[in-house]
């Protein structure tokens, strides 16, 4: 039986083989391509972050100041570190639990083993036995704390684009379909399903279920390394136990698992196979969690009423032992202010001579196959080609922008703008040089207008979309040239829409040239100026990646481009000459004058001096109309232009970005 589903709408627009969904399918049955088990351990792991507040490049009074202290103390003063020696390891089948204190630095050992940071970094990470290599990439899934999900999707359109991008190209479209719905069900999405993701600007699925959707777009592709941020935050007990369960399953299956916890219920903590318990950036323990009571009882560290083994390793961890009874050295200094100082010292010390050296020990001992050491050197191939990459990014992206291109307001702007200047230049005459003035004033108009619409259209969307497109581009989802033409072209939409209403209302008004050559002339010298600002401000946008910042450059900008264009400043000064040239204003006014008008078309008729022709006009000093139109040829360049440097200073930012 052959069905349409209706739960992929036209922007997926699939047939599917039903089978029968309804199985009772356990969720650790997953796929079986390239599975590749992943040995993870780490030794003396250290990170640091430049301390802008011990920099003394902008502060010349502590640059004189530090100049009297130690090269070593400066050092010191310019770096924070955020992790300080961390070691332990983690294999195929475990779960790993990073506990602690915000601030600890649980997020950042979980970026640092995910190689999201690279810079600043010390000590030994392996995935069996190797180093970490752009090859692991596509191996490791990463939940972060934050649910980056495009809000206008809904679930099951967020998993199925996910699906149809990662899951590898020997399943068919049925199975990757089949391959959600067992997703959707096992994370309990079924009633939400069809619900748009939402946020800030708009209503949609809770908080509990985004996050569940956001683990169940990196459970989908099955990976051999799975690192979770926090991922029961915002769920009640029982969904996040019914997930714990779901992660045990995967990794029973045969992945490694690392997640941070902040402070999981007695039965969460007894799902965890392995806990490492960091306090201010330091280890103070490292093993199995269902040893970690024990541990702390052998230094006489014990509750002394009903606690869950969370929120006792918790107090531990920050020095609040209010209920906790503690060793006879350290008993004398408690109630004192120094008492979570010298207990979390404490806890270190006792690691350092326990527990690490054991640690270390087992860690030279533990060595990888040599079969898996050559596979996860092996770098994955795309899953799907380009033109497959770009067919589903593109209508994800029309699809979650199209709110933007067919927006009320922007069709409003348009018309109303048209209708304005149509009647404040109605029927208008070129007969005197008044009047000519007038219409060149309009022209001019009509390029401020669409340049200044298109660039600050296009300015804010990289800025907008960052969160998104790292996330994705870490994860190698698809190349980034597949997502900048599909960002470009969709958004050439409402740049080529709403400049050709707005001409045809506005042409016919005015008396512009009444003839079929002429109005398409005057569109496509429109429609040039549009998409090479709409070039533009991606370029500025790409060069900053900020939106505070993105709005100030391009602002600065126009400016520039404005007074250059040929109508304010027609001589302009030798020395400031060349920055016309660099203006697409400028040369898409000149265009429009030279279609509209023609040098030897007469004017000024009823003058005593008899017909003038318009190359005559002062209005035209600088502009030959009986040239060629090599302006459409340099507009054209600067679309091309304006648009690779605004892909490589995406591809640039977006590498060096640590999200």
């Amino acid at each position: 039986m052959q069905i349409t589903s209706k739960n992929i709408r036209s922007e997926v627009n699939i047939q599917i083989e039903t089978c029968d969904t309804n199985r009772s399918s356990p969720l650790p049955i997953f796929l079986k391509f390239e599975d590749v088990p992943i040995f993870l351990k780490f030794e003396d792991v250290e990170y640091k972050v430049k301390n802008k507040q011990g920099s003394t490049k902008n502060n010349p009074l502590k640059a004189v100041i530090s100049r009297v202290g130690s090269q070593g103390r400066m050092e010191q003063d310019s770096y924070k570190r955020i992790l300080k020696g961390i070691t332990g390891r983690v294999g195929p089948g475990e779960i790993l639990a990073l506990m602690g204190a915000s601030g600890s630095g649980k997020t950042t050992l979980l970026k640092v083993i995910g190689g999201r940071l690279l810079e600043n970094v010390k000590g030994n990470i392996t995935y069996n036995d190797i180093t970490y290599t752009t090859a692991l990439k596509r191996r490791i899934g990463f939940v972060t704390q934050d649910d980056v999900l495009f809000p206008q999707l809904t679930v099951e359109e967020t998993l199925l684009v996910s699906a149809f991008l990662r899951l590898p190209n020997s399943m068919n479209r049925q199975q990757k379909y089949e391959r959600v719905n067992m997703i959707v069900k096992e994370l309990g999405l079924e009633r939400c399903r069809n619900t748009k993701i939402g946020g800030n600007f708009g209503k949609g699925i809770s908080g509990g279920e985004r996050k569940r959707t956001s683990i169940g777009y990196e459970v989908l592709i099955d990976p051999s390394l799975l690192l979770l941020d926090e991922p029961t935050s915002g769920l009640d007990s029982n969904s996040a136990n019914k997930l714990l369960l779901v992660l045990k399953g995967l990794a029973k299956a045969g992945r490694t698992i690392i997640t941070t916890i902040h402070q999981p219920s007695s039965r969460m903590f007894h799902m965890f196979d392995k806990l490492l318990l960091i306090s201010e950036g330091y280890p103070v323990y490292y093993g199995k969690a269902i040893e970690s009571m024990e541990y702390f009882s052998s230094l006489r560290f014990t509750p002394q009423i009903s606690m869950n083994p969370a929120e006792f390793l918790l107090d531990l961890a920050t020095g609040q032992v209010g209920d906790i009874s503690l060793p006879d050295d350290l008993s004398a200094s408690q109630g004192s202010l120094d008492t979570g100082k010298s207990i979390i010292k404490y806890l270190q010390v006792k690691y350092k001579t326990q527990l690490e050296v054991q640690e270390r020990t087992k860690n030279e001992a533990a060595k990888a196959p040599e079969h898996l050491q050559q596979a996860v050197q092996v770098g994955k191939d795309w899953t799907i080609s380009w033109w497959e990459q770009f067919r589903i990014v593109a209508k994800r992206t029309f699809k979650e922008r199209s709110k933007d291109y067919f927006d009320k307001l922007r069709l409003l702007q348009a018309v109303g703008v048209a209708l304005l200047l149509g009647l404040l230049w109605w029927k208008s005459k070129i007969d005197t040089e008044p009047q000519l003035r007038d219409q060149i004033g309009l022209l001019f108009y009509i390029c401020i207008f669409w340049t200044s619409s298109s660039i600050f259209g296009a300015v804010y969307v990289f800025p907008f979309e960052k969160l998104y497109l790292v996330k994705e581009q870490k994860a190698d989802m698809y190349r980034l040239s597949v997502y900048y033409v599909s960002s470009t072209l969709c958004d050439m939409i409402a740049h080529v829409l709403y400049p050709t209403l707005f001409m045809l209302i506005l042409y016919f008004m005015v008396d512009f040239k009444r003839t079929v050559s002429c109005f398409l002339l005057t569109l496509f010298a429109i429609l040039l100026v549009a998409v090479t600002s709409q070039g533009a401000g991606e370029l500025f946008g790409a060069a900053v990646l900020s939106i505070r910042r993105a709005g100030m450059v391009a602002s600065l900008i126009l400016m520039l481009f404005l007074l250059t264009g040929g109508y304010y400043v027609q001589h302009i000064p030798k020395f400031m000459r060349w920055m016309k040239y660099l203006s697409f204003m400028y040369y898409g006014f000149r265009l429009l004058l030279k279609v509209q008008y023609s040098g030897d078309q007469l004017y000024e008729c009823q003058s005593t001096q008899g017909c003038k022709t318009l190359q005559s006009s002062a209005s035209f000093d600088t502009v030959s109309l009986n040239g060629g139109l090599q302006e459409v040829w340099i507009l054209l360049v600067m679309i091309l232009a304006y648009r690779l440097c605004a892909y490589f200073c995406l591809y640039k930012r977006i590498s060096q970005s640590n999200i």
